[in-house]
């Protein structure tokens, strides 16, 4: 159980790796490389000795082109005179430690401290520094406010973060609507993560009462035989899918191992293919198939 508006913020891109990535694109234009996998590492950048440094989140994110970045995730819900010197500490030894590239964002739920959080930070002489920090922030000016049901869906987490960093404006009531929309057609139990970080990020607010009211009715909604039903047909139909691309790829991989040339046509049939009986005929053609189009033969 998330317990407070300040873990809340960083936990949602705990959930989805890869919403920060789409956040900073989205959000600031920053032209972030593609990304080929993204994950959590602990936190803790605490060295031999007893000063405590943790990070709130930490992400490795691995690109395609530009190899490996390290993102320090920070909540900030108020000006830390502190805060400076360790966002510059953190950035410092992790590239110092992992060698990768580090990156800071700071998570701001109000605008007064999102634009503190975003004043460079600089160290040494004033007009020659040896350090400048400059971190990415994202709070209310630069979050859009959420409120059509088809957003919402398109990026979940995204929707909870609109949710979060503008619970104190007059547009909040219908974010959460649109929002608790959505979680009603997801699987329960990822739904109630959603729920319990949105209700802990809204913190001390009107709007914290708002939430939970629409969540007393998708918790009954949850309860409902109907919604059993449809979640279970829901989960039988995805896993299914799984087992069709997984076929696909098995068919197309033991065509290129015998060097068979697949045109974009056939591969396009082959991974269309949501048959499992079909695929497993053709996954055993493949393998004495003179040419790709054999396996099509009583098709």
């Amino acid at each position: 159980m998330v317990s407070s508006s300040h873990e809340a913020l960083h936990r949602i891109f705990q959930e989805d790796t890869g919403a920060i990535v789409r956040a900073l694109r989205q959000l600031l234009g920053v032209p972030f490389p593609e990304t080929s996998s993204a994950f959590v590492v602990s936190p803790d950048l605490t060295e031999i000795a007893p000063v405590e440094r943790r990070v709130d989140t930490l992400l490795q994110v691995e690109t395609e082109a530009d190899g490996t970045y390290l993102f320090a995730i920070e909540s900030q819900s108020r000006r830390d005179p502190k805060k400076p010197a360790a966002w510059a500490y953190y950035l410092s030894y992790m590239h110092a430690k992992f060698g990768h590239q580090p990156v800071l964002i700071v998570l701001c739920p109000d605008e007064a401290t999102a634009r503190w959080a975003a004043r460079p930070i600089t160290l040494g002489i004033p007009d020659y520094p040896s350090l400048t920090v400059r971190p990415l922030v994202l709070g209310p000016g630069n979050t859009p406010v959420v409120t059509d049901a088809k957003d919402v869906v398109r990026d979940v987490p995204m929707a909870m973060f609109s949710a979060i960093t503008h619970s104190k404006t007059e547009n909040v009531d219908a974010i959460l609507k649109a929002l608790a929309t959505t979680l009603n057609t997801l699987d329960p139990n990822q739904a109630t993560i959603y729920a319990e970080l949105v209700e802990a990020g809204l913190g001390d607010t009107p709007a914290r009462e708002i939430w939970r009211d629409l969540m007393s009715a998708l918790l009954n909604f949850f309860r409902s035989e109907h919604a059993q039903r449809a979640f279970a047909e829901v989960r039988a139909e995805g896993q299914a899918q799984g087992q069709a691309v997984k076929g696909a790829k098995d068919v197309l991989r033991v065509l290129s191992l015998r060097g068979l040339e697949v045109t974009a046509e056939t591969r396009d049939r082959i991974q269309s293919c949501t048959d499992l009986d079909l695929l497993d005929a053709w996954l055993d053609r493949a393998v004495t198939a003179s040419r790709a189009e054999d396996l099509f033969a009583d098709s």
